[in-house]
């Protein structure tokens, strides 16, 4: 698909990597200004380089609802004595007031993009990131630290999603299955056609237990519409 110009596109920035970017970057608890003016320098620069007219930000709020269906272990728990940037809550606070970046609640920042690229036209949302889990929604997106342009096709995405289910997400402390990690997990699902199928080799290496594979994949699912869980395919048992 030929590329489109950023001015025809709504962006979707991704708040919570930048206040981690910039903030580790910035860690000197005396250089909150500087914090702040690099943030703005960065945000200002990436919008007017590409040419983006519109767009919307995300940053995650406190509440999140995979907290309460994590059973198996803490949703993010090894991120419990991780330390933040000096800077966190400054920033947060300067993109929300200063470039109106939505604070969600509920969900994370990921679902709030998620929800507004099948809100758009499929060639008129651009997912600006560096995370790779946002590699399950379809569309443009553009890696700001590689300055890279991709597209991300529907039945791309699917298959990204199911390969995570199969390694599982250290950052987030969502377990995949042992010895499964990103080879062996895009060789088990090579001859898979269609998401039923992806799904029926998933579940064959999960031994059939629906139950572990349908938490961990409503963990790494990113929402498509407003309190959406994961379902496993219609025509699944």
């Amino acid at each position: 698909m030929k590329a489109p110009s950023m001015q025809d596109v709504t962006a979707l920035i991704d708040g919570d990597i930048l206040v981690y970017r910039i903030g580790f970057s910035v860690d000197d608890p005396e250089e909150e200004k500087f914090a702040i003016s690099r943030m703005g320098h960065f945000i200002d620069n990436l919008l007017s380089v590409e040419g983006v007219e519109a767009y919307f930000g995300f940053i995650t709020g406190k509440t999140n609802y995979r907290q309460d269906i994590a059973t198996e272990v803490t949703y993010k728990g090894n991120r419990a004595k991780a330390r933040k940037p000096v800077h966190y809550d400054t920033l947060r606070e300067y993109l929300t007031s200063k470039w109106g970046f939505e604070l969600v609640e509920g969900q994370e920042a990921d679902d709030a993009i998620g929800i507004a690229v099948y809100d758009l036209p499929e060639d008129r949302a651009c997912v600006m990131s560096i995370d790779k889990d946002l590699d399950m929604l379809r569309g443009w997106h553009y890696n700001f630290v590689k300055q890279e342009l991709y597209y991300v096709k529907e039945e791309d995405g699917i298959r990204n999603f199911y390969t995570q289910i199969l390694t599982g997400d250290r950052v987030d402390n969502i377990p995949g299955l042992k010895g499964i990690g990103i080879k062996k997990a895009t060789k088990i699902l090579q001859d898979c056609e269609g998401e039923q199928q992806l799904f029926d080799q998933v579940l064959s290496a999960y031994d059939n237990d629906i139950d572990k594979l349908t938490e961990r994949a409503r963990l790494l699912w990113i929402r498509r519409q407003e309190k959406q869980l994961w379902k496993p395919p219609s025509n699944s048992q």
